[in-house]
């Protein structure tokens, strides 16, 4: 009880918070009033003009991430949980956001989504990510199915990767060294490493980067058992980026990524150390286009991706899966007033089994904004969703908010209406394992309301949200057969999200996130969940930040017994520190993760990690 009084604090109180860093001039340029968002419109429009709840997260503070997984980075947002980002890395993720499930969590990168046909419900893997090749990040919390198409029911995870340099040649080298232990073996052995190499440039009119990332981690074993066994966890990642601009106005993008991904895991049902493992491999291209005039821009997305992936265990398997995506659209926007875009969106997903099996999604959707010079703004679509499978369904979005400006900053009142349709994955269909193809497809509704105020250095917001789930697709482990929930699900919650910068060197935020189902399947959800941050900017050269997480009470299943158990909330404390050697050339960095080395279960059964330090370079050329 005294974790939870202590974390609501945390999160409503100025006490922690971060400050960007890198480089100086740019610090205090974080998070101003005009920050712009993209993610709910597919425009560039100022924070205040935006109805939905969107997290930012910039280049500066993936930059102060170094040695940290995308998962972890994502884990400290508000409404967002992340199961399994504070084991053993490469552990599988469990995503989940506003209540919801994974497959409710759409990825978007630079534009196009990703999804993998072959995994049992058609999510993408965090774990294929790099940090080094990423820009920022956009997280579009609430439904947004008319813009993003299936699955996209409770976020959209929008990423874009670096863009090469104006430089003719830019080289980047970073890597990070650092420790990989639990609360009870406190050895300091280096058994964790990242390596990244980023190669890029601009000559005329054509440009091109290069990526190159290994992760690697050993050290922990998957499971909490007496033989304390290593399971090895690395992935190797390659990245490349080529683009011509033929004039001002047209321009052409061509990307490519190899993944490669190798991890230990141990036999969960039983509880007991397994030479198993688990490889994975993903191969996309795409190919992105836009012409623009004085009012608009004529856009196409192409892409393609192939996954394939092995289990080597009691229950071994191969698994293929191929999915190609194109989106048309056509954005106008008439005297920074209306905004609209209207497009064509076409997905095949297929999966090679004993049979090869596929299916198609063609949707047309539209969206419009109107941002008034009164304060009224209004973010509306529709979608229509042709499913080779279950036929036609319509989903839409109604996104109203009205903007009160004051001398130093404004006063928001914003409030939505949205539903999404997810169809179940052709594993769940046609799989090896309790296929079912009489599934139903699911249904969303969410609505939110809040509020949002800022001014010169501050920025406060609360949204409440309330989501409901029909057709819910589950898993029974009595008949080993998927099918439909029975019951209607409702989950409702508050987020508090706080920012604030008192002076030039110091900056402040953190947020809470209350969230309650309605059933008891809802395991490894807190119910409480508060992040926050302080960062000091000691000089232009060195900055310090520290961090603070508190988990509340949850409940997990021990799979030993197939009983729910309420976990104890835990908190965690972190420090990072930073120096630079050579303005924009040289960084060193220290970083500590559960500086009070706590003792705590994350997921019942499986390892949990202690204090752990990293260091790391950044070298820029």
């Amino acid at each position: 009880m005294n974790k939870i009084f202590f974390g609501l604090l945390a999160a409503l109180l100025p006490y922690t918070g971060l400050f960007a860093q890198v480089p100086p001039k740019d610090s205090l340029q974080i998070q101003r009033l005009d920050e712009v968002v993209v993610s709910d419109s597919r425009f560039e429009l100022n924070r205040e003009n935006s109805g939905k709840t969107v997290v930012k997260i910039t280049a500066e503070e993936l930059g102060r991430s170094q040695g940290k997984s995308i998962a972890e980075i994502i884990n400290t947002k508000s409404g967002i949980e992340i199961a399994g980002s504070r084991g053993r890395e490469g552990s599988v993720l469990g995503v989940f956001a506003r209540g919801g499930r994974g497959r409710q969590v759409l990825v978007v990168i630079d534009g196009i989504r990703v999804s993998d046909p072959s995994s049992s419900s058609s999510e993408y893997d965090l774990r294929l990510l790099s940090l080094a090749n990423i820009e920022s990040i956009e997280i579009i919390k609430g439904a947004a199915s008319t813009l993003y198409g299936t699955n996209a029911a409770t976020a959209v995870i929008n990423i874009t990767t670096r863009i090469p340099s104006n430089k003719k040649v830019t080289l980047n080298i970073q890597t990070v060294r650092g420790s990989n232990q639990t609360a009870e073996d406190q050895n300091y052995n280096l058994s964790k490493a990242n390596n990244d190499v980023l190669l890029g440039g601009t000559l005329g009119r054509f440009s091109y980067q290069a990526a190159f990332t290994n992760r690697y981690s050993k050290g922990l074993s998957a499971l909490i058992t007496t033989n304390n066994e290593e399971d090895i966890f690395s992935t190797f990642a390659t990245d490349i980026n080529l683009g011509y601009r033929f004039t001002d106005r047209f321009q052409i993008t061509v990307t490519g990524n190899q993944t490669k991904l190798k991890t230990d895991y141990d036999e969960s049902f039983g509880m007991i150390d397994a030479p198993y493992r688990f490889k994975s491999g993903q191969k996309r291209s795409s190919l992105s286009s836009s012409f623009g005039y004085a009012t608009g821009s004529l856009n196409l997305n192409l892409a393609y991706s192939e996954f394939e992936s092995e289990n080597i265990s009691a229950f071994p398997g191969s698994f293929k899966g191929v999915n190609y995506v194109m989106d048309l659209y056509h954005k106008y926007h008439f005297n920074d007033t209306f905004y609209s875009i209207i497009g064509l969106n076409f997905i095949k997903d297929q999966i090679q089994l004993a049979a090869t099996n596929d299916f198609t999604i063609i949707d047309p959707y539209t969206n419009m904004v109107y941002i008034s010079n009164f304060g009224l703004n209004l973010n509306a679509g529709l979608r229509l969703n042709n499913h080779s499978e279950y036929g036609s369904h319509f989903v839409y979005n109604l996104n109203p908010s009205f903007t009160y400006k004051t001398k130093k900053g404004y006063l928001k009142v914003l409030s939505s209406y949205a539903t999404s349709y997810i169809t179940p994955s052709l594993t769940q269909l046609f799989g090896n394992f309790g296929a079912n193809p009489n599934l139903k497809p699911e249904t969303d509704r969410t609505i939110e309301a809040g509020l949002e105020y800022a001014s010169t250095g501050l920025r406060l917001s609360t949204i409440y949200f309330s989501r409901q789930e029909k057709d819910f697709v589950i898993y029974d482990n009595l008949t080993g057969v998927y099918g439909n929930a029975s019951d209607t699900i409702d989950a409702h919650g508050i987020e508090l999200e706080l920012y604030w910068k008192p002076n030039s060197k110091i900056q402040i935020t953190s947020n809470y996130t209350f969230t309650k189902r309605n059933d008891n399947a809802a395991i490894r959800l807190p119910k409480h969940k508060v992040n926050a941050e302080l960062g000091y900017l000691i000089s232009e050269k060195t900055y310090l930040s520290f961090n603070y997480a508190l988990m509340g009470t949850r409940l997990d299943t021990d799979f030993g017994t197939f009983e729910n158990i309420e976990l104890s909330p835990f908190s965690l404390v972190g420090l990072y520190l930073s120096q630079e050697v050579l303005p924009n050339k040289i960084k060193i960095f220290f970083a500590m993760d559960n500086v009070l080395n706590e003792k705590y279960v994350e997921i019942i059964g499986f390892t949990a990690r202690g204090r752990n330090v990293r260091a790391g370079l950044n070298f820029t050329l």
